[in-house]
């Protein structure tokens, strides 16, 4: 896969995606961390990447299968929006807080029940933020069966959210990553091997 290959290796020259020893949000220790709010601030991949998610969901489950895009701030709502821009589809999005102020929404966009909606992530690891907003959707009666993300660190998130209900898809595994760049000789054998004993 092409797009993998070149993505994977701007995503590494670019220090998107590095390796040492990180620690994560969860506070669980990492062999790399992958920053993909830094991919905006250049334009050719950016779009790149936006396309091909929307190739992605075109091939899978094709755009008149949901009626509007949803996200969680920040780093998926702004692929999101871009995406939903492209495919000229509404955006609402998932607060992780109620606003305690104006009218106390969680769910900001124009929503209505029994919509059926695309949720849109960055980086996907336990799946925790997604599962969340997919709680808060579905307390405002919309539906929502599949979730995308631009890369999946596959560390539990593919099953938390089938128990939701909700079919995890991807443009990048994390695996995907590593693999192209151990064949581009970026990365040695060692570090290749540290990522695949992570995953799921």
């Amino acid at each position: 896969m092409e797009f993998a290959k070149e993505f994977s290796a701007f995503l590494y020259e670019k220090k998107i995606i590095r390796f040492g020893d990180f620690t994560l949000a969860s506070g669980k220790k990492s062999p790399y961390y992958i920053d993909l709010r830094l991919v905006p601030s250049f334009p050719i991949y950016y779009r790149k990447m936006i396309k091909g998610l929307q190739n992605l969901i075109a091939e899978d489950i094709g755009f008149e299968n949901f009626h509007s895009l949803v996200s969680v701030p920040t780093g998926g709502l702004v692929v999101a929006a871009s995406l939903a821009t492209e495919i000229l589809k509404p955006l609402i999005y998932v607060r992780k807080q109620a606003k305690e102020h104006g009218t106390g929404k969680a769910v900001e966009g124009v929503i209505c029940h029994d919509m059926k909606l695309l949720m849109i992530e960055d980086v996907v690891t336990s799946g925790g933020s997604v599962i969340n907003a997919i709680k808060s959707i579905k307390e405002e009666k919309m539906v929502v069966t599949d979730a995308y993300a631009v890369v999946d660190r596959m560390e539990g998130a593919t099953e938390a959210l089938q128990a939701e209900g909700v079919k995890l898809h991807s443009l990048l595994t994390i695996k995907d990553i590593a693999e192209s760049l151990f064949e581009q000789k970026l990365i040695s054998e060692d570090v290749l091997k540290q990522v695949q004993d992570r995953v799921n």
